[in-house]
């Protein structure tokens, strides 16, 4: 039987990254590799596929337009319910012992929030959600953003706000700017994922494992 810790408590995994870095593909790469270990996993994304994701993804796609302090609250706002939601939270996940494996959580908001609004205060307005659950592990996939760009152009026929450029290779800045500001509070492992997809997954699994105790 698989030992989860303390109370048989989970364990919440974030991967983040800049847009084609490659998270969803490594998300269900691991996800196998635990099932086999008899782990049970929960994947899930954000923004979500809730009432305020659906509202921030049609924002992203240019068919409401709006201020980017607005979408800075609303991921916030999509953030907690994703916490807290009673059917499929991840902090009910957790607390059912799930390993949850989360593509993007705040520090995606620091990240690209932080090319129009102060990162602290992009930082301030997550931190109910911070109090409510802290990744014990965030996976930071880095990519070369051209190589994001190329990926980006050969698999979409439309991109959204972000996924120019000029804009991922500021906010790959952001990123490591925000892990210094938070190095202390925060649980943050950077992974070369500019390498085949098989090498960057075993890199990404030695950390899981750590995080899990698997022999």
């Amino acid at each position: 039987m698989v030992k989860l810790g303390e109370k048989n408590k989970g364990k919440f995994i974030v991967f983040e990254g800049i847009d084609g870095s490659g998270k969803s593909t490594q998300i269900q790469n691991i996800s196998n590799r635990l099932g086999t270990k008899g782990y049970k996993v929960y994947s899930t994304f954000e923004p979500t596929d809730g009432p305020i994701g659906s509202l921030i993804r049609q924002m992203l796609s240019g068919k409401l337009e709006t201020d980017q302090r607005t979408i800075a609250s609303l991921f916030a706002a999509d953030r907690t319910d994703h916490l807290v939601n009673k059917d499929n939270g991840i902090a009910v996940k957790v607390d059912q012992g799930d390993v949850v494996l989360c593509d993007r959580y705040y520090f995606s908001s620091y990240a690209y929030h932080a090319q129009h609004i102060d990162m602290e205060w992009v930082i301030n307005a997550n931190a109910l959600n911070a109090e409510i659950l802290k990744p014990d592990l965030t996976i930071f996939m880095d990519v070369d953003p051209d190589i994001c760009f190329e990926r980006i152009k050969n698999n979409r026929a439309n991109f959204e706000m972000y996924e120019k450029i000029d804009i991922m290779k500021q906010v790959r800045k952001n990123y490591f700017k925000a892990f210094d500001v938070l190095k202390d509070s925060e649980k943050i492992v950077i992974v070369d994922a500019n390498q085949t997809v098989e090498i960057v997954e075993d890199a990404i699994f030695y950390e899981v494992r750590n995080i899990l105790d698997i022999d």
